[in-house]
């Protein structure tokens, strides 16, 4: 079948034909995961299609591990990890094409009463949007995921402890077609199946680690970015898995070059046109220099939204092609915010984000805080040209702890999402830190065993 995004009359007719008989109904979690349930047909349009699935609040309240934490208040043991709403967004149903005989929509996760539950990260994003609605804006958007791709299995790397894998290939597949035609016939098939289930893929490239590549899509209204991110990253394991190869999106797997997500983004007025874009046609526009400064006023605060984990922040290494400096350059792979596009098609690409970024929070960090700069009318920041690496400009923070103490305390963050995402996403890092630091690691038994 060809591209395929599906209405509901569309969805039934095939499901009739014996053409779908599996419906995966999925949330993204705080970490971006999928979760959720797989439906039958005559269940999903009897009584969940025009209502909602339920699902356990716990769903927001777990590790990576999918452990229940405490330190959650809206969901915890006290309260009895009762079940959330799991309301299908009709609007993103589409064939699950890397599945037989699977359709996929996405969720939006619901408190008691069809509220919408504030530290759902496609919520969080829903309400930025919003914010650029009173404004007259919408909010464009691309991701591109670097992976890591390996001749091992999942089962297998599992069970070696990740040490000692097989990449994809040998040496640096940076726009090497050679390079990358050692592993076209698993990126062939993951780009054709993307298209068909409604995903426009632009490309596919070699990156500069061994066995490491990347995909991109075509440029779209951001949340829809997002929820194909999520379903994207879904996709691709699944498909490397069926291959018995394994692959990782990880921020940093090794020393070498780490696993980037670069996420772009634009912003347009009720009439389409690019509101970044001065009247002359070519420079960045005031309201385009007020957005810049509020992002680099508050890239630090809101870093926990961009870099999520521990391993996040060994991905900022100098001369790495990943950002240390908190700058804005045109067409500077150095700077934190690199300016791209000519014209109308102007644009922001954040730098800061790895592969294990949750993209609705990244989008909606990299909303709040431009629109703090607009709505504060801060002064422009001039754009940096030349090596950000060397020069004496703000730093990227160093480690998620200090990048979680420099959220909990911002008044522009609690302004921007509320005392209860706050809160949410500080303790998600403090399980995350908690976890690491009573971690006994190979580095530590390497360097200690004999010798101390």
């Amino acid at each position: 079948m060809g591209n395929q995004e599906l209405n509901l009359p569309m969805l039934q007719a095939m499901a009739e034909r014996g053409e779908i008989d599996t419906i995966i109904m999925a949330a993204p979690d705080m970490q971006g995961r999928l979760q959720g349930k797989r439906v039958m047909p005559r269940f999903f349009f009897e009584s969940v299609a025009q209502d909602a699935l339920e699902g356990c609040a716990y769903l927001l309240a777990t590790d990576v591990e999918c452990q229940p934490i405490p330190g959650y208040s809206l969901m915890s043991w006290d309260q009895g990890f009762g079940d959330f709403i799991l309301k299908p967004d009709l609007s993103t149903l589409r064939l699950a094409a890397w599945q037989v005989g699977a359709a996929i929509v996405l969720c939006d996760i619901e408190l008691s009463g069809h509220q919408p539950a504030p530290m759902a990260p496609r919520t969080i994003l829903k309400n930025q949007l919003n914010r650029l609605k009173t404004h007259g804006f919408t909010a464009w958007a691309a991701t591109e995921l670097e992976f890591i791709l390996f001749k091992d299995s999942y089962e297998s790397a599992w069970g070696n402890a990740y040490r000692d894998l097989t990449p994809a290939n040998q040496y640096n597949n940076d726009y090497s077609i050679l390079g990358t035609a050692r592993v076209e016939p698993l990126i062939r098939r993951i780009r054709n199946t993307m298209e068909a289930s409604g995903i426009q893929v632009e490309n596919s490239k070699g990156e500069c680690n061994l066995g490491q590549h990347e995909i991109n899509f075509r440029y779209g209204p951001a949340l829809t970015a997002c929820d194909k991110h999520v379903i994207y990253k879904e996709a691709a394991k699944e498909i490397a898995a069926e291959a018995g190869q394994a692959l990782t999106f990880m921020a940093k797997f090794n020393e070498r070059e780490g696993n980037s997500c670069h996420t772009h983004l634009s912003l347009c007025d009720e009439q389409g046109s690019s509101v970044f874009l001065d009247s002359d046609g070519h420079s960045p526009s005031r309201l385009f220099q007020q957005f810049m400064a509020g992002m680099l006023r508050h890239a630090a605060e809101i870093m926990l939204f961009f870099a999520p984990n521990i391993n996040s922040y060994k991905r900022y290494v100098a001369s790495s092609f990943a950002p240390t400096a908190l700058a804005w350059g045109m067409d500077n792979r150095t700077c934190a915010f690199r300016v791209m596009g000519h014209g109308k098609s102007i644009h922001i690409e954040n730098r800061l984000p790895g592969g294990d970024v949750n993209p609705y929070l990244a989008l909606a960090a990299m909303i709040a805080a431009g629109l703090a700069g607009i709505e504060g009318d801060y002064d422009p920041v001039p754009l940096f040209i030349g090596n950000a690496y060397e020069a004496d400009l703000p730093r990227v923070p160093h480690t998620l702890s200090d990048a979680r103490q420099l959220f909990a305390s911002s008044k522009f963050v609690c302004t921007a999402f509320g005392a209860d995402v706050v809160a949410h996403y500080s303790n998600m890092a403090k399980v995350e830190i908690d976890a690491f630091n009573a971690a006994v690691t190979d580095w530590e038994r390497f360097r200690s065993f004999e010798r101390m």
